[in-house]
């Protein structure tokens, strides 16, 4: 029997984890694209980011993949004994066993799910996507260890084609949701403009807590002792708009302080690429009518303000300072 040489070992670990982690990667993709396509009001949260990593392992690992099967397949060529080499009857063996478990396992989950009454159009398709790239994985394999059933040699040609268009079609789906590199630079900014903006606003309560009146100024703000100074827009470095309302009241109390803080976005949070899910700290009680739609950051293209009002109600002055 032939010896398992170091560059038959390292070939054949490389593409046992580059396999794993792509077909890994690839369920992960269309996991989120099936999110995104079929949106489960149990589960509203979806962010880009859990698209662009996938492809991101894709777009590195599939052609690593595929240059490492080539390399062995080229060696068994030359020497059709490497066919019996340990190391590669135990990977294609532990790929079997583990794509069968994969299988076995969604299924499982599939029947629990049904027999709970939590069934949905979203999770048949995650179903199916689980047996398509564990079906692949495990028909390619069985095929490459038994070389002498029928239809062999076809399964071990189109099998490679299948995975590259399946792999590629699911890339192309992810970049048509998560938008351009420049789309989602521009939602990065405007993340950053919302977080200031929230972190502005709860230091104008802070202030008013302190003082009883609303800073005139963003700058009332600065203060360097606690080392805290106003963010400005993060892609322009200008600063936020920030002006007083007004102050309303009953017979002389103010029951109330209104305030503006502007910012120019670059995508709207509304549409398909955006996708932004960001915590906001309310400025007024919920149960308020004049709060309705003001603990929201939803944006459009261009200048949008937020008008927000302190209820001294739910924020009370702090005494003794």
């Amino acid at each position: 029997m032939i010896k398992t040489t170091p560059k038959d070992f390292f070939l054949h670990i490389g593409a046992t984890i580059a396999l794993y982690v792509a077909a890994g990667a690839l369920i992960n993709l269309a996991f989120e694209i099936a999110n995104k396509a079929l949106p489960d009001n149990l589960s509203l949260y979806w962010n880009a980011s859990s698209i662009i990593y996938p492809i991101s392992l894709l777009v590195v690992l599939v052609p690593v993949l595929y240059v490492i099967e080539w390399a062995i397949n080229r060696d068994i060529t030359k020497i059709s004994e490497k066919t019996s080499i340990w190391i590669r009857r135990w990977r294609i063996y532990l790929t079997l066993f583990l794509a069968c478990a994969t299988v076995a396992v969604d299924l499982i989950t599939l029947i629990n799910v049904y027999l709970n009454g939590e069934i949905t159009s979203r999770f048949i398709w995650k179903v199916l996507i689980v047996l398509v790239v564990a079906g692949s994985v495990f028909k390619y394999y069985l095929f490459t260890i038994n070389p002498n059933m029928r239809w062999s040699g076809l399964v071990r040609k189109t099998m490679p084609w299948f995975g590259a268009i399946l792999v590629v079609g699911t890339i192309i789906t992810g970049f048509v949701i998560v938008g351009s590199p420049r789309e989602q630079r521009a939602i990065r900014f405007d993340e950053q403009r919302v977080n200031d903006l929230t972190n502005i606003q709860w230091q104008i309560i802070n202030y008013w807590q302190k003082k009883q009146a609303l800073p005139q100024s963003l700058s009332d703000l600065n203060d360097p002792i606690s080392n805290y100074s106003v963010p400005v827009d993060p892609e322009t470095g200008t600063a936020y708009e920030y002006s007083i309302k007004g102050v309303m009241g009953v017979k002389g109390a103010p029951s109330g302080l209104s305030f503006e803080l502007c910012a120019t976005f670059s995508a709207d949070s509304l549409s398909q690429s955006s996708n932004m899910t960001v915590r906001s700290i309310s400025a007024t009680p919920l149960s308020s009518p004049a709060s309705l739609g003001m603990d929201s950051w939803a944006h459009g293209i261009g200048q949008t303000c937020f008008d927000r009002m302190i209820d001294p109600a739910l924020y009370p002055p702090v005494k003794g300072n």
